[in-house]
């Protein structure tokens, strides 16, 4: 088993790890990784502040959408 995995890997899993449940192999690398590498772990951050970001966004359009709510855009 590789202990130490690639900044490649390392977003490969990250963008994966958004989308599914990573296994525990995969956590164990990914947080290894993260604990040594501050280019992997600052694009962590962005990738979760995007996701976040993306989630409230259409949240909020959802919201507004619904029926017998006006936007006069006021």
């Amino acid at each position: 088993m590789q202990l130490f995995i690639a900044c490649k890997q390392a977003h490969q899993l990250i963008s994966e790890g958004m989308d599914r449940r990573l296994s525990l192999s995969e956590r164990s690398k990914l947080k290894m990784h993260l604990a040594i590498c501050h280019y992997c772990t600052s694009f962590n951050g962005q990738m979760s502040f995007m996701r976040k970001a993306v989630r409230q966004s259409a949240l909020r359009t959802l919201s507004s959408s619904e029926p017998g709510k006006q936007d006069d855009g006021e």
